[in-house]
């Protein structure tokens, strides 16, 4: 018996040094867990290369990781939509605000207000905190120099003079249902021209059309490249691409006034990483964070004060700008694309 009793004890003091080593396990386990990096998905709206340097900088200053997927405005907001009862992403970054603003609309947005956005000045976030604006950028014409003279034709200075014979099958734009740029041009086009006017003027300049690009900024590398005479693009991209080497690339802006895009970031509704990415939206609306787009040719302004502007964005200081509502456009994406859709068709 007294054998018997001593292995019992024997058993159960095992039992008890497994049991204690499973719960230290556990909680080491816990503790790595906890410990684990945190990751970020978002969609990003600005030039590619931007957006390598603009992560790199991020996950060196926090250790996050981050996967982005660059798209245009249109495929962003389709693609969210489409994501809407299981996002696959928490953060949109840039882009027009036209795109974002009616992704608040559409209830697809989580409103944030960031610590850092109290330094970006009013007329460059959403009042309701579901945007903020991270650059700015205007939208006019980038045209082939070389193109130009042998037609003998100068560089368009009005919208109008997109009109002209010369140009006929020389002119390159997005496409406003996959582009905030030309989502911008057309929008610019009905509040300078009101709608029937302005979406008249549209099927016009359709009939000067080489083609309808995806992306925004193809229209200012195919002129640079001697594809079209001039791409209608926001100026920014055409400088980066003349200081590649493009250099019979010209720029101008309409006279009676141009459209601008506040490139902006926001929180999408329900992603997975949503204190991931309001770490990333503080980051980046720091000013040394806006100041990084500069460092690899992206030459917008940059809203918060703070912020050393690109020196190579200087000549486009002069630039007459309309009084672009954005709310408007926001609300009025969806409607005014379909307008367009059928009115180059008829």
């Amino acid at each position: 018996m007294k054998l018997k009793s001593l292995l019992a004890m024997a058993l159960a003091g095992v039992m008890m040094i497994s049991a204690g080593c499973g719960g230290g396990d556990k909680k080491q386990e816990t503790k790595a867990e906890n410990k684990a990096p945190q990751k970020l998905t978002m969609y990003w709206g600005a030039l590619e290369d931007f957006m390598v340097k603009d992560i790199a900088k991020f996950e060196k200053a926090t250790g996050i990781k981050v996967e982005a997927v660059r798209m245009s405005s249109g495929e962003t907001l389709a693609r969210i939509k489409a994501e809407k009862n299981n996002p696959k992403a928490s953060l949109w970054f840039g882009g027009p605000a036209d795109g974002q603003i009616q992704a608040k609309v559409d209830g697809l947005l989580e409103k944030y207000v960031s610590p850092s956005a109290a330094q970006i000045p009013d007329q460059f976030k959403d009042k309701d905190g579901y945007w903020t604006g991270v650059y700015i950028g205007y939208l006019g014409f980038a045209s082939n120099d070389k193109l130009l003279k042998e037609k003998g034709v100068a560089a368009p200075k009005t919208w109008d003079d997109l009109l002209k014979p010369e140009f006929k099958g020389q002119v390159v734009s997005a496409n406003p249902g996959s582009s905030g740029t030309a989502y911008t041009m057309l929008a610019t086009l009905v509040q300078l021209k009101g709608e029937e006017e302005g979406l008249k003027y549209m099927k016009a300049l359709d009939k000067q059309m080489k083609n309808y690009q995806k992306s925004g900024t193809a229209p200012a590398r195919l002129a640079g490249q001697g594809e079209c005479m001039v791409g209608i693009s926001f100026l920014h991209d055409a400088i980066k691409y003349r200081e590649e080497g493009m250099k019979d690339l010209v720029l101008t802006a309409p006279a009676e006034g141009t459209g601008y895009e506040i490139g902006a970031v926001s929180l999408i509704k329900g992603g997975p990483d949503q204190e991931a990415a309001k770490k990333f939206i503080d980051w980046c609306l720091t000013a040394k964070a806006q100041e990084i787009g500069q460092t690899v040719g992206s030459y917008q302004f940059l809203p918060h004060p703070d912020a050393k502007q690109p020196k190579q964005a200087a000549e486009l200081s002069s630039t007459k700008l309309i009084n672009y509502d954005f709310s408007w456009a926001g609300a009025n994406r969806s409607k005014l694309v379909e307008k367009w859709n059928k009115t180059i068709k008829e």
